[in-house]
């Protein structure tokens, strides 16, 4: 670590740079520790430009824990459609839920009780209580880390348990006693806008002549590239079942993978089997019934965290045996114009544009 004074120097310079050049985001304009909730949790793996308006939009919604803890999951689940990991919002409804019962309706101040929070881990509690409240917590993010191992030229990245624990206690010893949620955001601040994974932009930097990558001459070396787990392939077939101008969808198990969205019947295809055989066999499992392929729809390829999915998407109609989905939370036959009223996962949700686009089924 740097030397006291050197610290002190490096931390005023880093705040002096963000007082100056930190930007306008709605979540700075208040001290609210609801509001900043939210925006943390919004941004845990989402770009701040995709999270300003759907921050705003939440805020119009539920303005207050109250009106979160009372709202229908299937409304909070919609507010959040497009930013993904859809625990994230069920995990807000639940603590606050929980703040409401156990907490008179007041965000929990000590670090304990607001850990006990669904959802909340170490570096949520110290955002929320470092920003609303001045509390000297740390945080560590990526940002965070990557200006941190630039900064000391620390080989750390956060991969095993033991590098974890030691850019926590570095993040700890870098915290000042004043502003510590000013600071906090200015670190987060410097890696989102200047200190970047590639071509970071030294000549801008406030603490260029203090960091010990800068001085080694390659500042993308810090910190060290964690190894990378190839994303698992998925084929999946899906229906479009119709009766007469409706459609069918099912709401998925609540405990499961997407729990609570809502999707179009279907799974996963199995070695030597075709799309079309797969989802036959599917719809007879899932269902109870037997069905009628009237055509092939669309081929949709999407990208989620740890796996990629080939979605073959095809219009049917009821054939025989009695409807009896067994492995949902409910079911509905819809309207074409009704589909948007529900939440779909992202794949689904191509199907929908496409159907509502055309106006038909």
């Amino acid at each position: 670590m740097l030397k006291n004074k050197k610290t002190v120097k490096i931390r005023g310079a880093l705040l002096d740079w963000y007082d100056s050049e930190k930007r306008d985001l709605p979540w700075r304009q208040t001290r609210d520790p609801y509001s900043i909730w939210v925006s943390e949790i919004m941004l845990q793996q989402t770009q701040v430009q995709t999270v300003i308006p759907y921050y705003r939009r939440w805020m119009r919604a539920f303005p207050t824990l109250r009106r979160l803890a009372k709202a229908p999951e299937e409304k909070v689940l919609k507010l959040w459609e497009g930013l993904g990991y859809y625990s994230r919002a069920r995990n807000l409804k639940k603590a606050a839920q929980k703040i409401q019962q156990d907490f008179n309706g007041v965000v929990p101040e000590n670090y304990q009780d607001i850990l006990s929070l669904p959802g909340i881990g170490k570096y949520t509690a110290g955002a929320i209580l470092s920003i609303a409240h001045d509390q000297p917590l740390p945080v560590l993010d990526g940002n965070v880390k990557r200006v941190l191992a630039r900064l000391f030229a620390l080989k750390e990245n956060g991969a095993s348990g033991r590098s974890e624990k030691r850019l926590w206690q570095v993040a700890e010893d870098f915290l000042p006693d004043t502003r510590p949620g000013d600071f906090n955001q200015a670190v987060m601040e410097l890696g989102a806008t200047v200190c970047l994974p590639k071509n970071p932009m030294c000549p801008l930097c406030p603490l260029k002549k203090y960091c010990a990558a800068k001085k080694l001459g390659d500042p993308e070396r810090f910190p060290p590239p964690k190894p990378r787990t190839p994303a698992k392939k998925i084929e999946v077939s899906a229906a479009v079942l119709q009766r007469g101008k409706k459609i069918f969808i099912q709401q998925r198990l609540h405990d499961g993978l997407m729990g609570g969205l809502w999707e179009f019947p279907g799974g996963k295809r199995e070695k030597n089997e075709t799309p079309e055989d797969c989802l036959v066999r599917e719809i007879r499992e899932e269902l109870g019934i037997d069905i009628r392929i009237s055509e092939k729809l669309m081929v949709i390829k999407h990208s989620y965290t740890r796996f990629r999915v080939t979605l073959h998407v095809f219009r049917v109609r009821l054939g025989t045996g009695r409807l009896k989905p067994t492995q949902c939370e409910q079911w509905q036959w819809v309207n074409h114009e009704e589909l948007n009223s529900y939440t779909f996962p992202a794949a689904n949700g191509k199907i929908v544009k496409y159907l509502t686009q055309n106006g038909r089924v």
